[in-house]
């Protein structure tokens, strides 16, 4: 239980002689195979994506390891060409975004510039949103401005009447990306919020002579052609069965489609779950936990469809049984030597650090995951790890001229046609499929989960304080900050009491996962259970969000914002009051402090 106070004795199977004998395990021939073979094969179109599953399924056959392969039903919008028609007839190259609208008689309009500032990270640069810009500004106008064409910005665009956006990309290609905030296969109730617009990608190269013609208002013709609709797409799932808690499992997965042949991303990160995948089985003896590995279509062109597909369709084994989700996203990529862009739900973050730093030398860094890769199961409450992997170092991005991109291990051949062979690294991807390898043992075979709730509660508190700074005079967050310290205190008690062996394991494991259902969703969520929230960005303690967003409005507005944040409020309390009362019976059935009277943490307004 890294993270926790110092022990007396050790609570975790797997010690790190067991574990260096684990990651001895590993060959990565193995794992270069298939990094070798999807490096030549595109993993696009469904089609392409049903051979990219086989050639998983296949090698995993071949090594007698039973799988799963579902058949998802999932919903794609897939690009198929864009342009921009300068006034005088030249024709640019453009890459239309997932979810554009599709145009493809093109619409003509003319242009503004919208500036936007330079992303320095691969989180910062998911959004971006212009409520500073006119709806009068930009109304009936096509959009040209730096950057990705990543949801926020097509919301606010659209929202204030934006014919179209041509997002002007900083390198010398054009990216691939996704326009919508849907996230996942768009239900009946979202598939009227498709973006509405036309949205395409041009390079830097073409782009900044647009942005010239744009501050000049210049009219240009965007075309989008786009082919969408509902896809059988294959689903692998690998389970390896834990020795003592087999219905308790670890969830790793990452997703193997992908743009062209996409080696930095995913190919190393499909094969990095192949090769744990035949480790587990072949290993010779099996964790505690069970360990499911899954592979996701739907990534690219669905805007994490295949993860949201799994979500929605094993809601209640992932509810009963999930301890945390590990995703595998661009590992062993070239020049990725560090860790110091990682994401992971707070309790996670010492185990994390701790398992790096065992198992490759390397301190880790990173902080609250964004709404992105495959993070899709918030709403269960579902601790989370990792999202992506290593990363160049920031000196020499700086130094070779690398800007801020999604994935490859920050090679900004991201999400291009030029991610190939030459994008991964097979030293890299050794150490890195050794570190998830060993992060998901120390969850699988720890005999306590090692979470630490109060360090997701600590944080629930400072972001509550900064709410309460902007909530002050119209807005009465109290009953969420009594709640938050009454299980602070609890939680020191009960952790205190786990390391001394007051509290024995089972218990002690039960309350770890049972705070998940319950605290996860309050501070990565603002949706009820089992529902997917936007592709946005998510907030500390999201249901309060309306507390900063409206700290200076009008009184009108207010009012409407209190309402808004009461109902979220008892949606929190309700949550910890919950909590409270799990801690409380854990601690009083094994005497650890008495019978506490149970407050009251309704929200007032």
């Amino acid at each position: 239980m890294d993270g926790l106070p110092a022990k007396k004795t050790s609570h975790v199977m797997n010690t790190e002689t067991e574990l260096d004998k684990w990651l001895s395990l590993v060959d990565i021939a193995n794992a270069w195979d298939l990094v070798l073979a999807f490096s030549n094969q595109p993993r696009c179109l469904p089609d392409d994506v049903r051979d990219g599953a086989q050639q998983i399924i296949r090698r995993l056959s071949a090594w007698g390891i039973p799988v799963d392969v579902h058949d998802a039903e999932i919903f794609l919008s897939i690009p198929m060409s864009a342009s921009v028609c300068l006034k005088e007839g030249a024709r640019l190259t453009a890459k239309a975004a997932v979810f554009s609208h599709h145009i493809p008689e093109g619409i003509t309009a003319p242009t503004v510039y919208v500036p936007a500032p330079v992303a320095e990270t691969r989180a910062a640069r998911m959004h971006r949103n212009y409520a500073d810009i006119s709806a009068g500004h930009i109304h009936g106008k096509i959009v040209v401005s730096e950057g990705f064409a990543s949801p926020g910005k097509v919301m606010e665009f659209e929202r204030k009447g934006a014919a179209g956006f041509v997002a002007v990309n900083p390198g010398a290609r054009s990216h691939w990306g996704s326009c919508t905030s849907i996230w996942g296969s768009p239900g009946v109730f979202e598939m009227p919020d498709r973006p509405g617009i036309p949205v395409g990608a041009v390079n830097s190269v073409d782009g900044l002579p647009l942005i010239a013609r744009a501050a000049a208002g210049e009219p240009i013709m965007l075309k989008t052609e786009m082919a969408e609709g509902w896809h059988r797409q294959p689903v692998p799932v690998v389970e390896i069965l834990g020795e003592t808690e087999p219905e308790k499992f670890v969830l790793l997965h990452g997703h193997y489609d992908s743009w062209e042949v996409g080696v930095g991303d995913n190919a190393t990160g499909a094969a990095a779950l192949l090769e744990i995948a035949r480790v587990l089985h072949q290993a010779p003896r099996r964790p505690r936990r069970s360990v499911r590995i899954a592979w996701w279509p739907g990534h690219s062109t669905g805007k994490f469809a295949g993860s949201t597909w799994y979500a929605d369709n094993f809601a209640l084994e992932l509810d009963e049984g999930c301890v945390a989700q590990i995703n595998c996203d661009s590992p062993g990529c070239r020049w990725a030597s560090e860790y110091s862009e990682l994401a992971w739900t707070a309790e996670a973050e010492a185990y994390v650090k701790t398992s790096i730093k065992r198992t490759t030398g390397l301190e880790a860094s990173g902080g609250r995951p964004h709404r992105g890769a495959d993070y899709s199961f918030s709403s269960i409450g579902i601790t989370g790890l990792l999202q992506q992997s290593s990363i160049i170092p920031a000196d020499i991005r700086r130094a070779k001229g690398l800007y801020a991109v999604g994935g490859c291990g920050g090679n900004i051949e991201w999400h291009t046609e030029a991610d190939l062979l030459d994008v991964a690294d097979r030293s890299n991807l050794e150490r890195d499929t050794k570190m998830y390898l060993a992060t998901v043992l120390g969850i699988a075979d720890a005999q306590v989960l090692p979470f630490d709730w109060r360090a997701a509660v600590a944080s629930c508190l400072a972001a509550l304080e900064r709410y309460e700074e902007a909530a002050k005079g119209w807005c009465d967050l109290s009953a969420i900050r009594t709640a938050l310290e009454t299980l602070s205190a609890q939680l020191e008690r009960f952790y205190l009491a786990v390391v001394d062996g007051t509290i024995p394991v089972k218990p002690a494991n039960s309350l770890i996962n049972s705070l998940a259902r319950l605290l996860i969703p309050v501070d990565y969520s603002s949706v009820a259970q089992f529902q997917q929230d936007r592709a946005l960005p998510v907030p500390s303690l999201p249901g309060l969000a309306p507390v900063t967003a409206c700290a200076n409005a009008d009184d009108m507005t207010k009012a409407a914002a209190r309402v808004t944040i009461i109902r979220q409020q008892n949606r929190i309390c309700a949550n910890l009051r919950d909590a409270i009362a799990l801690a409380d019976d854990v601690l009083r059935m094994h005497q650890v402090v008495e019978t506490r009277p149970r407050s009251n943490t309704s929200a007032r307004g």
